[in-house]
């Protein structure tokens, strides 16, 4: 992983890796605490625990911070899949569907797979469930950084 990130096993949930950037005053940490887990079919999962921060006016998770969780999901399972090794790469669709509301106070897992890898481009899709139940389904593609020049084939 590259030093922007911390990462590692939580040791207080077996399974599961602390994932966080370094720097805390980015938009990321708007979240709070995220983990993060790959399973054995290839599932990446992201898991938030929404808050007060995150909630809307009738205490349910806004659909920003939805939308924050799922873009950040797309990275860390190119990351966890090895397809992001020379740094950052661009959002370049994200289309959502709402299908429930995310309630504050309950683990939130965008659980997130990958569709396709080109050489430059990721197609990745996946959900967001709370408690069982189906919050949001999603759909993005994600520009791949090139590696520097010098190390080019």
């Amino acid at each position: 992983m590259p030093d922007d990130f911390a990462f590692g096993p939580d040791p207080d949930r077996p399974g599961w890796m602390r994932w966080a950037l370094r720097e805390q005053n980015r938009y990321n940490s708007t979240l709070g605490p995220m983990w993060v887990m790959k399973r054995d079919d290839g599932i990446v999962v992201v898991r938030t625990e929404p808050g007060h921060l995150q909630g809307n006016l009738a205490n349910n998770v806004h659909g920003g911070a939805i939308l924050t969780q799922v873009d950040i999901a797309l990275f860390v399972c190119a990351r966890l899949h090895g397809a992001l090794r020379h740094g950052p790469g661009v959002t370049l669709d994200l289309n959502s569907h709402f299908v429930g509301a995310g309630k504050v106070g309950l683990p939130l897992d965008a659980e997130v797979e990958v569709i396709r890898e080109t050489g430059r481009l990721m197609f990745l899709r996946g959900l967001v469930v709370q408690a069982g139940e189906t919050v949001c389904a999603f759909t993005g593609t994600i520009r791949k950084t090139p590696a520097p020049r010098e190390q080019r084939n």
